[in-house]
């Protein structure tokens, strides 16, 4: 595929659609099931606890195959491993769908997850492949509009599909979405196969990703519902995890055919543009979990209105994605990355004065600004990462990046629900000190509660309902405070990195 022509017209629409589509099915895949937990647990007879691991087999699995995608790719050729992984994906949903109990959902969710880690760094990487030079930038475009929206509208698709069908569906609902993925991938692309090379299976590597990666992720999962390393459990997982990952940096630096390139960090570009996705995505995605994480348990909101008050981030994105992929060569990218940041952390600046009789259009307000960040901030970075790799080399890179990026997500959720109920018991300590006869305000409260037919403990009951509402709120504004604070951090590693940034023989302009 390297020597031949770049496709045009009618193909390359069509071979766009279906890789895009693709990877919506992945990417939505991972948050339309959350949503559906307590049902899923409910129906086959366990605990929520346990129906957790429904997402973190997933997980697990999808982060471990992330980073070997690039190793995959070149023993058995791009296009051969995006069909096949789409396909199996598309065949194992199925199965997710039909399992009786738990443990079969976990089996086919584990081999769900390993089947899709491919699909994401390649289907960017075909696309690039098959683009003109000239609008490669608009090619990331439309993967990042993609993978960015997705997300947002599972917890919306999620929710009606449990709440007017069953849970099965919101597997199912990937068939024919998969089978046209498929279809119309091997057609448009027959005949344009990458290069392929036999190489020794670096087993050691392997062995060391698997048990290192695999801790790491049931860690950051269950770290918080096992109280962290108060828990034997937890401590166990992160000595494995951290001996077993150093084991696998020294190894893959030294081995001649590493399962992951991680020469790739030499580059100047690639590491600092991967490390500020890496980190920008961890405090976006804190905030996408904690958002409807607070509507949902205190703020009264269904899983579906949480779902639509999250949404309007996604509006901005999806309409102008594609023109700043056309216009991205004309500007330096650190500019524009810097411009994302920076609205970024006004919104989330914004977003820390919350009250908690906030009316719905408040609270949306600040979300679809926040769109305009997320167009400044996923295209700009991921092109800034991939320039100047020659083709053969992107899958690898991709691989990485999105691994660290995903990594990243699972880290930005464990900490923040840590330090949301954390916080929460501060503030609540703080607040409930002001409850005693002392206060007049506190006094007369409590007399005004007594006129109104609340009495005793009802009495007390309705002040530490009160007490504890205002203390989520404010736990939920200390997020949004420190995602801002961190936000603007992460402005000083954009300038890091060094122009030109060179995508596939096209210039990003920098002054």
């Amino acid at each position: 595929m390297t020597n031949l022509p770049p496709l045009s017209g009618t193909r390359l629409v069509i071979l766009t659609i279906a890789l895009s589509l693709g990877i919506f099915m992945n990417v939505l895949d991972v948050s339309i099931a959350n949503v559906a937990i307590p049902t899923i647990a409910g129906d086959l007879a366990v605990s929520p606890d346990n129906g957790t691991w429904v997402i973190t087999s997933f997980a697990v699995s999808q982060a471990i195959m992330l980073p070997i995608t690039g190793w995959l790719a070149r023993r058995f050729g791009e296009v051969r491993l995006f069909v096949l992984s789409t396909a199996l994906f598309t065949a194992t949903s199925v199965l997710c769908g039909l399992s009786t109990n738990l443990p079969m959902l976990i089996f086919f969710r584990v081999l769900q997850g390993a089947v899709s880690g491919p699909m994401i760094p390649l289907s960017q990487s075909i696309l690039l492949a098959n683009y003109p030079e000239e609008r490669k930038s608009f090619a990331t475009s439309i993967w990042a509009m993609t993978a960015v929206v997705a997300p947002i509208f599972g917890p919306v698709l999620g929710g009606w599909i449990t709440d007017n069908y069953s849970w099965p569906w919101i597997f199912y609902i990937n068939v024919p979405v998969g089978i046209f993925s498929v279809v119309f991938t091997a057609i448009t692309l027959s005949g344009r196969e990458t290069p392929t090379q036999k190489s020794r299976v670096d087993y050691v590597g392997l062995i060391l990703l698997v048990i290192g990666i695999g801790c790491l992720q049931i860690l950051l999962d269950k770290g918080n519902d096992l109280d962290w390393f108060n828990s034997d459990f937890i401590i166990t997982l992160a000595i494995i995890s951290f001996i077993s990952l150093t084991y696998l940096i020294i190894w893959e630096l030294w081995e001649k055919n590493p399962i992951i390139d991680l020469s790739l960090f030499m580059i100047r570009n690639y590491t600092f543009g991967t490390i500020a996705l890496t980190m920008g995505y961890m405090v976006y995605f804190s905030n996408v979990v904690i958002f409807p994480l607070w509507l949902q348990t205190q703020m009264g909101y269904t899983p579906t209105w949480a779902g639509l008050a999250a949404a309007p981030v996604g509006i901005l994105p999806f309409l102008l994605s594609p023109l700043l992929g056309r216009y991205l060569s004309y500007f330096d990218l650190r500019k524009i990355i810097t411009a994302g940041f920076l609205i970024f952390a006004a919104t989330s600046f914004w977003q820390s004065h919350f009250y908690t009789s906030v009316g719905f259009k408040q609270l949306i307000e600040p979300r679809f600004a926040q769109g305009l960040g997320i167009t400044f901030f996923f295209i700009p970075l991921i092109t800034m990462i991939i320039a100047g790799l020659p083709q053969h080399r992107v899958a690898s890179a991709l691989g990485i990046t999105n691994f660290l990026r995903i990594l990243g997500g699972s880290f930005g959720t464990s900490i923040s629900v840590t330090f949301w109920s954390r916080r929460e018991a501060f503030h609540h300590s703080r607040l409930i000190e002001n409850i005693n006869n002392f206060n007049p305000l506190s006094a007369e409260t409590l007399n005004t509660l007594h006129q109104q037919g609340f009495s005793g403990l009802k009495n007390l009951a309705f002040v530490e309902s009160t007490i504890t509402n205002q203390s989520f709120m404010l736990s939920t504004n200390d997020i949004f405070w420190l995602s801002g604070v961190i936000f603007l951090f992460l402005i000083g590693l954009i300038w890091c990195t060094k122009p030109p940034f060179i995508t596939q023989g096209h210039t990003v302009a920098a002054e």
